[in-house]
């Protein structure tokens, strides 16, 4: 789905924050005004330019919050949240590059200046995980503490817990559901301010997650259901195989292993040469990431989330991202969403369902649904009419 740019990366990325408009989380006029601005596949340009409008929207927040307008506050520092997430997301390519913790500050400190003026109650919360905590947000349909079904949104590759409010809390709400979300090892401030990379082994860090969920009065301990976004596709049934106060799953989109080294891009022959010749291999990898920008910054992002120095050490320790070992352990009801045009993950939703041994849904989104992009990025509406009916069908059914 082609979005005002020719380049895909900045397509995708320019339709991820177009999307949560319908949520909140950017205005329309805002965000193409910002494209007419940007060159196309130039990095500094991208930053330059979310940043410009992330600090004019930061600026109408701050006069509405000192003028005493709450909700016209809120929707300008949501905007501006989701805007400076924009701005930071390309600059990976340089780890000590002080703008990379400034942007993405700036972008939690715009949503934690919004929620005092949130309708519903929400909570900034901190779990305890091994010898730290992990950030994240508690969201309830209303005050009255009455124990509900609660889902936890788990972010994957490169998103924040911020950014999942858009769309996919907000449409929980109106269901009456809690919502949890959260970032762990490799993602957002965990990687940014605690330096922590990501683990394969995910069910460490969701068991804590449970935990304190199930100490919570408004939270009802057998309706807990996960949410795996983009690489949470591999992490949330990872999680669900060991941790079975889980009742249900959902792989939005489902990833069998998040073996970055198994991409059709990569031939026999790199790959040969990966194992062989470490340094060589490293040279083509730059090389190719010199033509193509989605090559480029999953690259960059990926040495920097998973603690890499080299793309062949980046690769090499993606290789243990995989469930073949555990597969056969989820026991709770998994939903696998996959789609026409997924390019992140191509593939690995179809050998997850056919690897499943529990009851199990396959959800296919189409380019006639207009939904086809990876996590239905362009049509949350329908992809959480769609999800949201499976989970209510889910739950009713084991009670």
């Amino acid at each position: 789905m082609k979005c005002y740019f020719d380049d895909y990366e900045f397509s995708f990325q320019f339709l991820r924050v177009l999307a949560v408009s319908i949520a909140g989380g950017a205005e329309i006029s805002e965000c193409l005004m910002t494209a007419y601005r940007i060159k196309e596949r130039d990095f500094e340009s991208w930053y330059r330019e979310w940043r410009k409008t992330a600090e004019r929207v930061q600026g109408i927040a701050d006069t509405c919050q000192k003028n005493g307008h709450g909700v016209s506050a809120r929707d300008a520092y949501l905007r501006a949240s989701s805007y400076y997430r924009s701005a930071e997301f390309f600059l990976h390519g340089d780890t000590s590059d002080p703008r990379i913790h400034e942007t993405s500050t700036l972008s939690h400190e715009c949503f934690r200046n919004a929620l005092p003026y949130f309708a519903t109650p929400v909570e900034s919360v901190e779990i305890l995980y091994e010898n730290t905590t992990l950030p994240g947000y508690f969201f309830c349909p209303d005050a009255s503490g009455t124990r509900r079904p609660t889902i936890i949104y788990n972010t994957g590759f490169d998103g924040t817990a911020e950014e999942l409010y858009f769309i996919h809390v907000t449409e929980a709400l109106k269901r009456g559901y809690n919502a949890l979300t959260f970032e762990g090892p490799g993602q957002g401030s965990v990687i940014r301010e605690q330096r922590i990379p990501f683990r394969h082994d995910w069910e460490h860090v969701i068991t804590p997650i449970v935990d304190y969920l199930v100490s919570r009065p408004d939270v009802a301990p057998d309706k807990i259901v996960i949410e795996g976004l983009s690489m949470g596709g591999y992490l949330a049934p990872r999680a669900a195989a060991y941790e079975h106060r889980l009742a249900a799953c959902v792989a939005n989109g489902g990833v069998f292993e998040a073996d970055f080294m198994k991409r059709p891009e990569y031939t026999p022959e790199m790959l040969e040469m990966l194992s062989g010749q470490p340094e060589e291999f490293d040279v083509l990898m730059r090389e190719a990431a010199d033509e193509n920008t989605s090559y480029k910054w999953a690259m960059e992002h990926g040495m920097y989330v998973f603690g890499a120095r080299t793309p062949h050490e980046w690769l090499i320790k993606s290789r243990s991202f995989t469930m073949k070992e555990c597969v056969e352990m989820v026991a709770c009801p998994v939903l696998v969403i996959d789609g026409e045009n997924e390019q992140a993950f191509k593939g690995k939703a179809k050998m997850l369902y056919d690897a499943l041994k529990c009851e199990k849904t396959w959800m296919y989104f189409t380019k006639e649904d207009g939904a086809e992009e990876h996590c239905q990025v362009g049509a949350g509406l329908l992809s959480s009419q769609r999800i949201f009916d499976w989970i209510d069908e889910t739950l009713a059914a084991q009670h």
